[in-house]
């Protein structure tokens, strides 16, 4: 006889566990819980004999894995709306990067910051995406740029999923753009993060992966080469800002360092796509950052399907190109702006999120032997969380099983 934890009834589940595209239903379901994994479900006419210590009835709502953003830069200084402000007027964001703002005004901003009011701003963000859903996240570093501050920010990653209950991974983005004290001499900072960033943190433990921004007013693929040598060599996978406002070869970049994601994606060639399906690296699209700059050129959806390239979303969350801090709005940003179908935004910020961070095996689908990581929504069915926008359907989120306070 079974020995559960939990057993859960009358609802329907959303498995996700396949690419087709009824989001893979289990009508008049059952899940059950032990030990925070998932340990059986189907239909609740085929439940095993069991000993649940507790069961509840889910009153017929529907059920889906916990959602996964995939992207995010949520630990930030200041405040750049007055940016937003000149964009709108016609101001370009490589113009505002050369006049000083974009990513170095929340680099200032940052380094000025206190430890604690970074944690408690970011926190805020952490609890937003919690309460639509959002059990597990990555958050990048980036607004550091030196060996201090970069450890400063990966460290208050680490408390954020410590303070929240949520999954936290980490990722070391320190070639997000040159900082002032390097400008010309980018070779040289991307000497400092391998020589001396990338040792303590590896030995430290504080950062999954390691990601850059490759673009012209970044970092080139010579450079980011050399960051992702580095990288591998400490153990650590790697993943890539990849083509978002020109064509830099990012996408064969990531590929060929057999990186988990290569995100943007706006401009990538022919010749990207299909290195991304031989080497197995994840899309990650970013509505968000695509509404706020006014893009016109969008990711090569077509190309990226007919190559059999998983395709995730996230929210991109950060102080320029992406205020968004809700994973239902970008699922339907996903919808409107790139036309993906529901299935595939709903897959997005599930499995194939799951893939984009390497936790596949453990998560983003519901299955017996993953963690009991589960959204309970009151819709009527799965495409109403990519139909509505500005609604809050979470009823309950789940975390190993366990409900969290959201």
């Amino acid at each position: 006889m079974a020995d559960w934890d939990l057993l859960l009834t009358n609802m329907r589940i959303a498995t996700l566990r396949d690419a087709a595209a009824d989001y893979g239903v289990i009508e008049d379901g059952a899940l059950a819980i032990a030990d925070g994994k998932i340990a059986w479900l189907g239909p609740l006419s085929e439940c095993p004999a069991h000993d649940a210590r507790e069961t509840r009835s889910l009153d017929n709502r529907w059920i889906t894995p916990a959602l996964i953003d995939c992207h995010t830069h949520l630990i930030f200084g200041g405040n750049r709306a007055a940016e937003y402000e000149q964009r709108l007027a016609g101001v370009s964001y490589e113009q505002i990067a050369a006049q000083g703002g974009g990513i170095l005004a929340t680099v200032n901003a940052t380094r000025a910051a206190a430890k604690d009011e970074l944690h408690e701003s970011a926190l805020r963000r952490v609890r937003q995406l919690a309460a639509s859903g959002v059990a597990t996240l990555e958050i990048k570093s980036g607004y550091g740029l030196d060996v201090r501050n970069e450890l400063k920010m990966l460290a208050i990653a680490k408390g954020l999923g410590e303070a929240s209950g949520l999954c936290v991974q980490t990722t070391l983005l320190a070639a997000h753009t040159i900082p002032p004290e390097f400008r010309g001499k980018a070779d040289d900072y991307i000497s400092l993060i391998c020589e001396e960033m990338l040792p303590v943190v590896a030995e430290r433990k504080l950062a999954d992966a390691v990601d850059a921004y490759c673009e012209s007013i970044a970092f080139d693929a010579p450079q980011i080469a050399k960051l992702f040598r580095a990288a591998t060599n400490a153990g650590l996978r790697v993943k890539l800002h990849a083509d978002q406002l020109s064509d830099g070869g990012g996408a064969e970049l990531a590929a060929h360092f057999d990186a988990l994601s290569a995100d943007h994606l706006e401009y990538t060639s022919a010749a990207g796509v299909r290195a991304m399906a031989k080497a197995g690296t994840t899309a990650v699209l970013l509505p968000g950052a695509f509404l706020t700059l006014a893009e016109t050129q969008k990711p090569p959806i077509d190309a990226l399907r007919a190559n059999g390239i998983p395709i995730a979303l996230a929210t991109d969350c950060n102080p320029g190109t992406s205020p968004l801090c809700s994973i239902p709005d970008a699922m339907a940003l996903g919808s409107r702006l790139f036309g993906l179908t529901p299935a595939e935004c709903l897959a997005g910020v599930t499995r194939e999120a799951a893939r984009a961070l390497g936790l596949e095996e453990d998560r983003g689908t519901l299955e017996p032997g993953k963690r009991a990581d589960i959204a309970i929504w009151d819709i009527d069915h799965p495409r109403d969380l990519i139909y509505w926008m500005g609604v809050n359907p979470l009823s309950e989120l789940l975390v190993g099983g366990r409900p969290l306070d959201t």
